[in-house]
């Protein structure tokens, strides 16, 4: 799973070895943590911005295998941003959610998924919505060979004086090189989180790199194109990972 990037709030086995996907891509994939086993992506740094304005978070994120295709995510942020006045720093919004592999077809390569979240107000110093926010989405993937294909998306639900409602979602083809490196290319579109904002769409491109086990290099970036004039902004993410 991935943990939903907004501004200000936080917001496979057709191979000889295992496809990767989900983090570090911003779209996600349907695949869950193992039943009984932990993924636990930490220190986690992402960001967005253009320029010298820009905002995210660091932080944990943590993935339980509960049940057979069930899994079941924690993200524990800590926010950030800078602009002109220089930086300010806070507690970020706790996101929960649950991810259920409800088709799976091994024989095909096909999987799919729901990922319902939710993030809570736990935010401080202006870096969360003070508002319990969630992301209602549907994953797919299909897995040939050495290459994944996974996308989709969903609508979320952002209350809050000044905020709206919007629809978001992408898709992303990964290949795997080896068993330690898998790179893939992404697109994702958000519609307007604000009234009067507007629609974004961003281009990433992200690798995974096995380390030493259990640990895992993750990454990606690209940048983020605003509808109508402006300059281009970007988005990043890192992190490292641990399977158990």
């Amino acid at each position: 799973m991935n943990l939903h990037r907004s501004l200000l709030s936080f917001a496979l086995f057709l191979y000889p070895v295992a496809a990767w996907a989900g983090p570090p891509f911003m779209t996600d994939d349907p695949e869950p943590t193992g039943t009984g086993h932990w993924e636990v992506y930490g220190p986690i740094v992402e960001g967005e911005g253009r320029g010298g304005e820009f905002a995210g978070s660091a932080g944990v994120e943590i993935n339980y295998g509960a049940a057979p295709d069930l899994q079941i995510t924690f993200g524990l942020p800590v926010g950030f941003a800078h602009d002109d006045a220089g930086w300010r720093w806070g507690a970020g919004d706790v996101a929960v959610s649950a991810k259920y592999r409800f088709y799976h077809d091994e024989r095909a390569g096909v999987s799919i998924a729901a990922f319902p979240g939710i993030t809570l107000p736990t935010a401080s110093n202006g870096m969360g919505s003070g508002k319990v926010t969630a992301l209602l989405p549907l994953w797919l993937q299909k897995d040939t060979g050495p290459w994944s294909i996974f996308g989709g998306g969903g609508y979320a639900i952002n209350p809050g004086t000044g905020s709206r409602d919007y629809w978001t979602g992408g898709a992303a083809v990964t290949r795997q090189f080896s068993p330690d490196l898998l790179v893939g290319i992404e697109a994702d579109r958000q519609g307007p989180d604000a009234i009067g904002g507007r629609a974004a769409t961003s281009l990433g491109l992200g690798a995974i790199v096995q380390l030493p086990s259990p640990f895992r290099l993750v990454a990606s970036g690209g940048p983020t194109f605003s509808d109508g004039p402006g300059a281009a902004g970007f988005h990043a993410f890192l992190a490292l990972a641990a399977d158990f």
